[in-house]
């Protein structure tokens, strides 16, 4: 027997295999001569490396357009895990068209493939197989994967209600394709003569209408030799269609070794004739390196609005990995019928009406940076989104403060009218602004009994007693406090900008000043305060949770965006608020944990970073920082910026340092990356830092361009020197919203010390409402 011969026959198809699928990887940079390629600086799996006990993004490598309805993931978790992609992973069981924001509130509308050799296997876990991050491309459009349990390449690129799916095969014949529906009700009809399968997935976490459905439509370009469906635990062959909890299909081919098979797929939450629809347009007849192309051009084209040069490789490749996460959320809920007219299923009553929606965002997250990053570069999407709200106020009575896909009973405050003040007053127009204010004043005055989360819970108490009380069973009530206040002011300036009475705007005027309640003088720190004026007690400010959201008095205390002034004030003057925010990065990771019963990621995190008690994994605390330029040392807000860019972002599977949170995370990195920072989002103003690059250049919206130019930054060259503003002299330590979109040039000469002269003069302060200076009042 001659084995070499053999060998022969199995090792020049393998070699035609291996070349196919080689080249399928390189040809995705057919870019013209000096193009940039930002989409490569991508690395879609930052985040990726995280569990329960410790979040470094809580991300997964999306597969998808910026805002698309749809993504699409491999998985490596069981049905029903929100860690849906987990780094440290050795199996993938499915490829997932997901809509999770959050792993905590997980997902909905799922169902996924999986391509196999040898004996069928469906359930999840016998289907799993081996694969290593070796063999793995992970970019926002496009994915593949080497799935060595089968000798199977699989290769996904994305549309924003579709998808194009290519599975390379081995020599087989029991090569098969599973479509897997997932539970909580799903239905798979196989159509042979048409190369389809049509069906539906209800899987959902809460918050879905009783009629919600996520119908789908798969069509491949290869005859199907056998059929299979099955149901829970039993399944069908030969059979064309099941329904039921957890149901699924499976068809089956005989391959030749490098033999492709593609699907496309498409879905839509409104019926199967609008997902066919969805296909037709968004795919077509293209096949998959076009449809790829398109998806990389796309990207591009978003990621090249802002040019960053003379950073490191590993610095340019986290800004970018960073603006992809921005780029995602919330999520467009919107088709188009056959007339082409903008239609939604809503998630709030069922029906499907007209016009524009959006999900998948929770504010107290976005409020901070993402949406104001959105009034920056993307002025007409924000307006979009506005006229989501308006639908979503008019279809369920109340505005989102978190939705996935309708209202989730999930963190606290009154975040919308931040989003809505910060729009309106930057010159956004083009929805109904009166429908929105309606909704405010609506939030302002209660809440939903079966939503807690929606409007304000505990409303009653602070319009009459200007706090929300410890005592009264309402959990988190310091933290309500701060943000009703600061949502207050947000509604102050809205009214105002409006005309409304002056009666009303001086109502929410003074209720912007209700912060000063809750402040304690013996510990110059935010406090719970009872019913009876007395403050709550015992009283440990290390104590997370309890009267506060996800963190301590330490961390809440700085919650007073709208008057950073008057907060000085009450501490005592701006050297006692210097030596408190030094205080957090200077004391030892000391935390209490007892309201929980356990020790919650986020003070892990907290822990961990060697920053001592400044938990920048979690929301309330990112703007802290910047809280120097408001007392006279901007030098040590340049300092601590550029120590969380270097230390808590990188470009790596663990490169976050807490929940990356439907862009949040990201945008601050964005911001500061720039050197500025939407410190109060409301009042056009944005808080000096110092960027982290050489140059930045910002493609506005409006056709202007406005540039920062700092050409000796250096890992050592962090601290401003002296600076101009299109050729005059800049000290202050603020940005006006309106500069910027003017277009301009901000030049900062960089030094490796400090200069202890410049931004240190009263007028060089960013708004604060106890100022008579740079309030725009």
């Amino acid at each position: 027997m001659n084995k070499h011969r053999h060998l022969k026959n199995y090792i020049i198809p393998a070699l035609i295999f291996i070349t196919l699928t080689f080249t399928a990887c390189t040809n995705c940079n057919n870019l013209p001569d000096g193009t940039i390629d930002y989409v490569s600086k991508v690395n879609t799996l930052i985040g990726s490396d995280s569990e329960f006990n410790l979040s470094n993004g809580n991300t997964y490598p999306a597969i998808a357009l910026p805002w698309g309805m749809n993504f699409w993931t491999p998985q490596t978790s069981s049905m029903g895990n929100g860690w849906i992609y987990a780094y440290d992973a050795h199996k993938i069981n499915g490829f997932k068209q997901t809509h999770q924001a959050s792993n905590w509130l997980k997902d909905y509308g799922s169902f996924s493939f999986m391509p196999i050799t040898g004996k069928l296997k469906t359930k999840e876990a016998e289907r799993a197989s081996w694969f290593s991050h070796k063999a793995e491309i992970a970019k926002p459009h496009y994915y593949r994967v080497y799935l060595a349990d089968y000798d199977v390449v699989t290769e996904i690129t994305p549309t924003e209600r579709a998808a194009c799916f290519r599975f390379t095969f081995p020599k087989s014949d029991s090569s098969f394709i599973i479509l897997d529906g997932f539970n909580k009700g799903s239905e798979v009809r196989i159509i042979p003569e048409e190369r389809k399968i049509i069906g539906y997935s209800r899987y959902n976490s809460g918050s879905v209408p009783e009629n919600f459905h996520n119908y789908f439509v798969a069509v491949f370009d290869k005859d199907f030799a056998k059929t299979l469906t099955w149901n829970g635990n039993k399944e069908k062959k030969n059979s064309f269609y099941a329904k039921g909890d957890h149901v699924g299909a499976v068809v089956g081919f005989t391959t030749e070794r490098g033999e492709q098979v593609n699907v496309k797929v498409a879905s839509s939450f409104i019926s199967y004739e609008q997902a066919e629809l969805n296909l037709k347009r968004e795919i077509g007849d293209k096949d998959f390196e076009t449809l790829k192309d398109e998806a990389r051009d796309i990207w591009n084209s978003e990621l090249s609005k802002i040019k960053v040069e003379g950073g490191t490789d590993a610095q340019l490749n986290t800004f970018y990995s960073c603006l992809y996460r921005v780029l995602l959320f919330p999520r467009k809920f919107y088709e188009f019928d056959a007339q082409n007219k903008m239609v939604h299923y809503s998630p709030y009553n069922g029906k499907v009406l007209p016009g524009y929606m959006f999900t998948d965002n929770g504010f107290w997250d976005t409020f901070r940076a993402t949406f104001p990053f959105f009034t920056l570069m993307y002025p007409e999407l924000n307006s979009n989104i506005m006229k989501g709200l308006v639908n979503a106020y008019k279809e369920s009575g109340w505005l989102p403060e978190w939705a996935t896909p309708g209202h989730r009973n999930c963190m606290i405050g009154s975040n919308s009218a931040s989003v809505i003040a910060d729009s309106y007053l930057k010159g956004i127009r083009g929805y109904d602004i009166d429908i929105l204010y309606e909704a405010l004043l609506k939030n302002s005055n209660g809440y939903n009994k079966n939503i807690p989360s929606v409007g304000r819970y505990g409303a009653s108490y602070y319009n009459d007693l200007g706090y929300v009380p410890y005592d009264v069973g309402i959990k988190e009530n310091a933290a309500r406090t701060l943000e009703y206040a600061y949502a207050d002011f947000c509604l102050y300036k809205l009214a105002s900008e409006l005309g409304r009475p002056e009666k009303e705007v001086n109502l929410f005027k003074e209720r912007s000043q209700n912060y000063k309640n809750l402040f304690d003088p013996e510990h110059k720190l935010m406090r719970g305060k009872n019913a009876d004026g007395t403050f709550q007690s015992p009283f440990n400010p290390l104590k997370w949770g309890d009267a506060f959201t996800e963190g301590n008095s330490l961390h809440y205390t700085w919650s007073v965006f709208q008057d950073i002034e008057g907060l000085i004030n009450l501490m005592g003057g701006e050297k006692e608020f210097v030596s408190m925010l030094d205080t957090v990065f200077s004391m030892p990771p000391d935390y209490d944990c007892s309201y929980y019963g356990f020790t919650i990621h986020e003070i892990r995190e907290m822990q961990i970073a060697n920053m001592g008690n400044y938990a920048h994994g979690n929301q309330p605390i990112q703007h802290m920082i910047y809280l120097y330029n408001y007392a006279g040392e901007p030098w040590k807000a340049q300092k601590h910026v550029r120590e969380v860019m270097d230390k808590l972002y990188l470009d790596t599977p663990d490169g976050y340092c807490g929940d990356e949170d439907n862009g949040q995370t990201s945008a601050w990195y964005i911001f500061s990356s720039m050197g500025f920072y939407p410190v109060c989002p409301g009042s056009g103003q944005y808080v000096m830092g110092a960027p982290l690059f050489k140059k930045i250049t910002l493609q506005l919206e409006n056709g202007n361009t406005f540039e920062i130019s700092a050409p000796d930054n250096s890992s050592s060259n962090l601290y401003i020197k002296s600076g101009t503003l299109n050729g005059k002299e800049f000290d202050q330590n603020w940005l006006d919203h309106s500069t910027i979109m003017n277009g301009g040039k901000l030049f900062l000469e960089m030094d490796n010390v400090p200069n202890y002269k410049r931004g240190v003069n009263e007028e060089d302060k960013p708004f604060s409402m106890s100022l008579n200076i740079n309030t725009k009042e």
